[in-house]
């Protein structure tokens, strides 16, 4: 079909075609891929879990958020999961995410505000937004702690003096388990992590292969190192299951 989103700057977009082609109703295959190695991509289970289904830890985050108030950005929405939950409330949440498809998905299943935008360049005018939020460990797409200090610097941009933002990440002095992709590093707090998606569409008989994603894994303190310079600091961390949120607020 001719709408169909399968680009990100002439690049394929597999996870984002994977949620768009859910959203209709035509459910392809996606998987990780890490060399030779492959895992489930679980889009219904990551991307559209029902919220009845939600652990009380996530409802807890959002309502945090929510009674810190709006205007929300919400980057790398995904499906829009989270952006509904606040827009069902009467809140004001703009959603972003880099994946055409994702951004499909998101608007199809009806929110309001939702555009393809890459978290480290992103078109707002300074302290546009109250709270910022960052769910689905893509702060680690900044590669370096430098990197990530850099995107925090971006986040602080775009919220106002009495700014919070909500940062996930794996924490690999907590990891259990085989992550696909994971890679060691002789720092304490610091891991990587690098796969690529790929997406076999309903019916096609083909594959959309993504590019390789790099992705730095460091715990609540070096969170705070990397914040270093910016007007960010932890405040609060909801400690999960190999994952975190860490609260940062505006010194």
């Amino acid at each position: 079909m001719a709408d169909e989103p399968r680009e990100i700057g002439g690049r394929p977009d597999p996870l984002g075609r994977a949620m768009f082609d859910h959203q209709r109703g035509e459910p392809g295959s996606l998987v990780y891929r890490d060399g030779e190695r492959t895992r489930e991509g679980h889009v219904a289970d990551y991307y559209f879990e029902p919220r009845s289904e939600w652990d009380d830890g996530t409802v807890g985050l959002l309502e945090r958020l929510a009674a810190h108030g709006g205007p929300f950005l919400d980057v790398g929405c995904g499906a829009g999961q989270h952006a509904l939950w606040f827009q069902h409330r009467g809140l004001a949440v703009t959603a972003v995410d880099v994946s055409p498809g994702t951004v499909r998905a998101a608007s199809a299943r009806g929110v309001a505000d939702a555009s393809t935008m890459d978290m480290f360049d992103l078109a707002f005018h300074p302290d546009r937004f109250r709270t910022l939020y960052a769910l689905g460990t893509q702060i680690g797409l900044g590669r370096s702690l430098a990197g990530v200090g850099e995107l925090l610097a971006e986040f602080a941009r775009v919220t106002d003096e009495n700014g919070l933002a909500a940062i996930h990440n794996y924490d690999p002095d907590t990891l259990e388990g085989d992550l696909l992709g994971y890679r060691s590093d002789p720092r304490k707090g610091i891991a990587h992590r690098s796969f690529h998606f790929e997406y076999e569409p309903p019916g096609s008989g083909g594959r959309v292969v993504g590019r390789t994603l790099q992705f730095l894994l460091f715990g609540p303190d070096r969170l705070a190192d990397a914040a270093v310079g910016t007007p960010w600091t932890v405040a609060d961390v909801y400690a999960g299951e190999n994952t975190y949120v860490a609260l940062l607020e505006k010194e």
